[in-house]
């Protein structure tokens, strides 16, 4: 795992001196070794830097940027079943001077071109000059594990693996994008290919992007999960029965598990003691002769803490395991590097502790895995089903009565009646209250998705700031999906789980030189869980039905049926204590509305009904408050 940044300039203004820096701003990515090409043209100059991490053949052979003929590449990410195409490359006359998958991509896209891609299984991101056709190719994995951006204007092209390199550029414009906020503040996070700058994009996962001599841009999709999609015309022969669908997705999680362990440094895992951690720890352990290196950590708050399930399943599995208990203040202590580390505003509360285990599992490996992806892609989350169920009781009703219910239920006693008798006890009930009467107006299931995912509704953030989005959602189709449950799995899979999940996974770990792997969204996998219908994945009223299945052969049921637990900090016990003193500093009203597009008054009123005891979702203001401290660190 590694960091690449550059540029392609027909501007002529940037030199070797700002590619160096680019670079250097990227070196908790790859301390091990560091490469910078500067190639000047007639009418561009162009840039590739590259900071190593070594996994994969630690000798000076791994180097980059590398070049092969008429092509240099700078690449960040793993190949695992590289030496199966090496062993291709090779019948067909190329020869090899390393045990590197970096050798094996560059000489692959020589005899294959952009084809080669169909060829690979793994993780991506990568930057490839042709000196022949002066033509700069991007590259980004099909999942979207490794991250790319790039900013275009002014006849100026950068790119790199976080937005920090660009601040080193000072042509680089840093006006803030309103669409990105409107996403952030929504959402939690912001979803490609949009980013909280102007003129900033993130490539799409499964895309190339091909930039020519003369600056021409183009976007070039390789990989589309509706082309492997139950409804879609290109799905892959189905199995038919169960015992055949168990048989050949657990082949499948097998290989694909296996390939992640593939390394010339020390392997562990983050086990949660959930499904999906659990799975990849029981195959791998099965089929290891070593005990497997394990790592969580844990609160005290009973409610949140999964770490008592983890030493359960290591025990049985008989795993080298290691846990840290985390206390409220050194959580606290590590919230100013949230900026810093993920360098665009991002929300969501589990990457302290994400960036803890990474700690603690560095003090032992140089790489984990994590086991995300399971449950966007076998229907792992308990909101699934409710809104299957509200979509289908409110379909057949005609949108004229639907408006009736909802001037009724915004009445005081409608709102009343909802409290008492289905939002009792409910934390954040007014938030739910509002999210129920937005769903009644929806038009699709994706509407109420959109609710459901939604920290601010759309009315919230027209009065949060002093002006309004071009768009207020990303949960927007215009093909044909007839499984609605998968069609919401899939969007997951394109929002949440890119966006959000990966997201964290990739900063915590690399902030710590720490290389993260995800064994779920191996391809294979990924296609296979495609191309089911979602009758399999929530079945008899359990959810990843599959997954639960192959589990049970490995560990026992009491360990695998109990309640899904959250990675995420206890916010609610902590933020009215520990943090309020942080929230009156950074949400003061003259604070905010120095800013010059918060409505400070409407968020002073909110913060202070919150501290008063009114029950006000307090993600909102942990939204807000990273929001300011990242403005303090990079405005």
């Amino acid at each position: 795992m590694c960091g690449i940044a550059g540029f392609i300039d027909f501007s002529k203004k940037l030199q070797k001196e700002q590619l160096i820096k680019m670079g250097d701003s990227l070196k908790h990515r790859g301390p091990n070794d560091s490469g910078d090409t500067f190639i000047q043209r007639d009418n561009f100059n162009i840039g590739l830097s590259h900071r190593r991490l070594s996994i994969m053949d630690l000798s000076e052979f791994g180097h980059q940027p590398m070049s092969y003929e008429n092509l240099e590449i700078v690449y960040n990410g793993e190949i695992y079943n590289f030496r199966e195409i090496r062993k291709e490359l090779v019948l067909s006359g190329y020869n090899f001077i390393s045990d590197c998958d970096t050798e094996v991509l560059i000489k692959a896209f020589h005899k294959w071109g952009k084809d080669c891609i169909n060829k690979f299984r793994g993780m991506w991101a990568f930057a490839i000059f042709d000196k022949d056709k002066d033509e700069l190719v991007l590259c980004r994995d099909r999942m979207g594990v490794k991250p790319l951006y790039f900013y275009n204007k002014n006849d100026i092209i950068l790119f790199s693996s976080e937005l920090k390199s660009f601040h080193q550029i000072p042509f680089f414009e840093k006006h803030e994008s309103k669409q990105g906020l409107f996403y952030y503040f929504k959402y939690g996070y912001i979803p490609s290919p949009y980013t909280i700058f102007e003129n900033t994009f993130k490539l799409n996962p499964g895309q190339f992007l091909v930039i020519n001599k003369n600056g021409k841009m183009k976007f070039e999709t390789y990989w589309n999960a509706l082309d492997y999609s139950f409804d879609g015309v290109k799905s892959i022969k189905k199995p038919t029965s169960e015992n055949e669908i168990l048989e050949q997705l657990e082949t499948i999680l097998q290989e694909s598990f296996s390939l992640r362990m593939v390394s010339d440094v020390p392997v562990g895992i983050f086990l949660s003691g959930g499904i999906d951690s659990s799975l990849v720890t029981a195959i791998l352990q099965k089929n290891s002769t070593k005990r497997l290196n394990t790592f969580t950590i844990g609160f005290n708050e009973k409610d949140s803490n999964e770490a008592i399930w983890a030493k359960k399943v290591a025990n049985y599995l008989g795993t080298n395991h290691i846990e840290l208990y985390v206390e409220p203040k050194e959580v606290f202590d590590h919230i100013d590097l949230i900026p810093e580390i993920f360098d665009e505003p991002f929300a969501d509360n589990s990457a302290v502790p994400t960036y803890i285990v990474s700690k603690l599992a560095k003090q032992n490996v140089a790489v984990s895995l994590s086991a995300d992806g399971g449950d966007e892609l076998f229907c792992g989350y308990s909101n699934y089903a409710p809104i299957l169920k509200i979509h289908n009781a409110l379909r057949n009703i005609p949108m004229s009565f639907r408006r009736i219910i909802h001037s009724i239920l915004s009445t005081k006693i409608g709102k009343d009646l909802m409290h008492h008798f289905v939002l009792k006890n409910k934390l954040n009930s007014y938030d739910k209250y509002r999210k129920i009467l937005e769903s009644l107006l929806g038009n699709s299931i994706l509407d109420i998705f959109d609710s459901s995912k939604s920290y601010w509704l759309k009315d919230d953030l027209v009065r949060l700031f002093n002006f309004s989005p071009d768009s207020c959602s990303i949960y927007t189709h215009d093909f044909c999906y007839k499984d609605l449950l998968n069609l919401i799995l899939l969007y997951d899979q394109k929002t949440y789980m890119q966006e959000d999940i990966l997201t964290k996974i990739d900063r915590a770990t690399m902030a710590v030189s720490l290389e993260g792997r995800e064994p779920f969204l191996d391809n294979k996998i990924v296609e296979f869980a495609l191309s089911l219908p979602s009758e399999w994945k929530l079945r008899n009223g359990q959810n990843k039905y599959l997954l639960k299945k192959i589990l049970y052969k490995y560990i026992p049921k009491e360990l695998v049926d109990r309640p899904k637990m959250g990675f995420g900090m206890p916010i609610q016990q902590w933020f009215k204590d520990e943090l309020k003193p942080v929230y009156q500093y950074y949400l003061d009203k003259k604070r905010l509305n120095g800013v010059g597009y918060f409505n400070g008054e409407y968020i002073d009123k909110m913060l202070n009904a919150y501290f008063s005891g009114v029950d006000i979702n307090s993600n909102k203001f942990w939204l807000i408050l990273n929001y300011m401290k990242w403005r303090e660190k990079w405005i």
